[in-house]
């Protein structure tokens, strides 16, 4: 996941709490904090807080393939990406769009030819990370960078993470039966 990101920094959480973790990343002058659960070595959570003041979001990861377990993969540059958010066309899906865009520099470095994609499709909303290659002066090809991740949103909070204090901005209603025809995002 960090070849996506051009500016990004890994640190192991060890047993900090996330709280912690903000307020040692809002000290340090970062703009967001991405946090991956795990469970057995397999990934089941993403936390995602805009910094200084939110929102922050928590998706469930419903699938992910990493780049290694990706056929001809391809190797991403140092190029900032193109980001495409498609299909976020609700209030709710007009905020979570913008916390993905905020993820990345507002600067797209066309030449380097890189895209990341968000897609929304019945509330799941499809991570693919892709470069663009051109044959000739006619035809273009997509080749994928990876890794591929599928989220669903579980809630949105104003605000950096409290989990006693904090204002939910969504959460999903557990006394609404799923429906074929009415999405959130």
């Amino acid at each position: 996941m960090l070849p996506m990101f051009t500016d990004a920094h890994y640190y192991k959480r060890r047993r900090y709490e996330l709280k912690k973790i903000v307020e040692y990343a809002k000290n340090r002058g970062f703009t967001d904090v991405l946090v991956f659960n795990e469970d057995n070595k397999t990934p089941n959570g993403l936390t995602i807080c805009h910094l200084p003041n939110g929102p922050t979001a928590y998706f469930k990861i419903q699938s992910h393939t990493l780049r290694k377990d990706i056929p001809n993969c391809g190797a991403p540059t140092s190029h900032e990406p193109e980001v495409i958010l498609n299909n976020f066309n609700t209030r709710l899906g007009h905020t979570v769009g913008r916390l993905f865009a905020s993820l990345f520099p507002q600067i797209p470095n066309f030449r380097g030819r890189r895209v990341v994609t968000f897609h929304n499709q019945r509330d799941f909303i499809f991570v693919r990370h892709h470069r663009y290659i051109f044959d000739d002066a006619k035809t273009a090809r997509l080749q994928e960078l990876g890794p591929r991740l599928t989220l669903k949103l579980m809630s949105l909070q104003h605000g950096t993470f409290d989990t006693l204090f904090g204002e939910y901005e969504w959460l999903p209603k557990h006394e609404h039966k799923p429906s074929r025809r009415k999405f959130f995002l």
